[in-house]
């Protein structure tokens, strides 16, 4: 059962990056660099500061860089632990795909999608209440991943299951990030 998976997810694979052509791979080498997406994190950071103030605003910031710590090294605890090679490092597939980017580290799974989606997720599950179409934040974790399969350095399996562990992980801070910021936020009385 297995194999089958991993066979369908490289076929999947070899289909979707080959929809990728020449005249588009600068553009996904800039998409997939965190710091071109900047501009993007300052009006969420702008936003965020708009609703909630500028002491939650600082519980926030404080619980998104230890939601990125946490991801990421649980990611390279698993990356390490299955050694999957990257899809640019397959012999199997030399000749079948389009390797843009190439990477001597491992691929399951991806650190991209885990920490794009669980820092999006704690910020969409802050702004829900506040914005109808808040939803719309996780066009950046599906770009940004999807780059990693256009450049020939993750499978789409790879994408998948961090999608997954970073969704679980951006609710697990929210419910953190709550219970601090009442804790921290909520006025004492002394009788």
């Amino acid at each position: 059962m297995l194999d089958y998976l991993i066979h369908l997810d490289k076929k999947l694979f070899i289909f979707l990056n080959n929809l990728g052509s020449k005249p588009f791979d600068e553009i996904w080498l800039l998409v997939t660099k965190q710091l071109n997406w900047i501009p993007f994190f300052l009006i969420l950071l702008f936003i965020l500061y708009k609703k909630l103030g500028t002491k939650k605003l600082g519980i926030a910031i404080l619980t998104v860089a230890a939601l990125i710590t946490f991801t990421n090294e649980i990611t390279d605890v698993i990356k390490f632990s299955v050694q999957r090679i990257r899809p640019c490092n397959d012999d199997a597939l030399a000749g079948l795909i389009r390797v843009v980017k190439d990477s001597d580290t491992f691929s399951y799974f991806s650190g991209h999608a885990s920490n794009s989606t669980a820092s999006m997720m704690f910020v969409y599950l802050i702004l829900r209440k506040y914005y109808k179409y808040s939803y719309l934040i996780f066009l950046y974790p599906l770009i940004f991943a999807y780059s990693r399969i256009y450049l020939g350095l993750h499978f789409p399996l790879d994408i998948i299951s961090g999608y997954v562990f970073g969704s679980f992980t951006g609710i697990l801070f929210y419910f953190l990030f709550e219970k601090l910021s009442n804790k921290l936020t909520t006025p004492t009385t002394h009788e």
